[in-house]
């Protein structure tokens, strides 16, 4: 209980940013730190408690995103319709897939591989097909309407993307504590021993699979509904692949907290970078990539990871001591 009361105290206390930030840019950076924490927790849902490690959730993502938006303009279906719809097709994408990958029982680098090929396939597919407006993208109409999932005030998708995250992480927090979580956790560590107590392996990581699908569905809409546009490069492109991966691995796999402190120290960093050096093309991913490095080689738990390995160390020479 002391996780969760420090979570619900830490979502407090960023829901009140808009009542004291003035500056509009400095809000914008903390909603998009919020939103890569959403990110990093969706993609930490499979890695990180299902032992699945994913190259290609911008397939998840990108079918929110391109749901919603494709709901409204071709059909007139009511966004937050699609809201609710764009996160359970995200859930069914990636059911479909994990089937697929999970039946002939790839898992390590061949499943992040073929994860990979499914998100460049729908790339593609999104790159041809008219409904998606191919190459040239999609527009949605402006209408800065609550009702239509637009808002005039920037504060309003600020408490809407903390409202999901929020989801997010309880789920995470109800996993850490619950019978799924603990299964998952048997699986991530030794599917085989799992499976010899009674585990059913795949459909443990099939539920696991479906949840990450879910958040990152969720993701993709807010998205689409905050900047009202989508081609396949942004929708099924690299870049909400790596951003995922990379939230959770810097912040700590297979926490609770982990993806929001990883989307705190690389937004800030990245700031940083982008005040001193400026926007230069493909600055961000160069940057993302540089951090992975130094991460996976001198810190490969995380920041989470590092304050337990402090704290068992402290307790160790507590316990010499005595």
């Amino acid at each position: 209980m002391r996780q969760l009361i420090i979570l619900l105290a830490i979502f407090a206390l960023i829901a009140l940013t808009p009542l004291w930030l003035t500056s509009e840019f400095w809000l914008n950076a903390v909603l998009l730190t919020v939103y890569a924490a959403l990110l990093g927790q969706a993609w930490n849902i499979l890695a990180g408690f299902g032992g699945q490690f994913s190259f290609g959730h911008a397939l998840f993502f990108g079918t929110g995103a391109y749901c919603v938006a494709v709901l409204q303009i071709q059909f007139g279906v009511n966004p937050w319709i699609g809201f609710v719809l764009g996160g359970l097709l995200g859930a069914l994408v990636a059911l479909a897939m994990g089937f697929l990958t999970f039946r002939y029982g790839l898992r390590g680098s061949y499943f992040a591989l073929v994860t990979l090929a499914f998100a460049e396939v729908f790339r593609i597919l999104s790159n041809s097909v008219s409904f998606t407006g191919a190459g040239e993208g999609i527009l949605i109409p402006l209408d800065r309407q609550a009702s239509q999932m637009q808002f005039t005030q920037l504060s309003s998708y600020f408490w809407l993307i903390c409202a999901i995250t929020l989801a997010c992480f309880l789920t995470v927090w109800w996993l850490q504590n619950g019978r799924l979580g603990a299964r998952m956790m048997a699986v991530r560590d030794n599917e085989e021993a799992a499976a010899a107590i009674g585990v059913n392996a795949m459909s443990v990581k099939l539920q696991a699979i479906a949840l990450s699908g879910f958040f990152s569905g969720l993701a993709g809409v807010f998205y689409a509904q905050k900047f009202l546009y989508l081609d396949p490069s942004i929708a099924f492109g690299p870049a909400v692949s790596v951003e995922s991966l990379l939230v959770a691995i810097v912040g700590g796999i297979g926490t609770l907290f982990g993806p929001l402190l990883g989307a705190a120290v690389l937004h800030i960093f990245a700031e940083l970078v982008r005040h001193v050096i400026g926007d230069e093309p493909g600055l961000s991913m160069a940057v993302y990539g540089s951090i992975l490095v130094i991460m996976v080689l001198f810190a490969p738990r995380g920041i989470a990871g590092i304050g337990r390995s402090v704290r068992s160390v402290l307790k160790g020479t507590g316990d010499a001591g005595r």
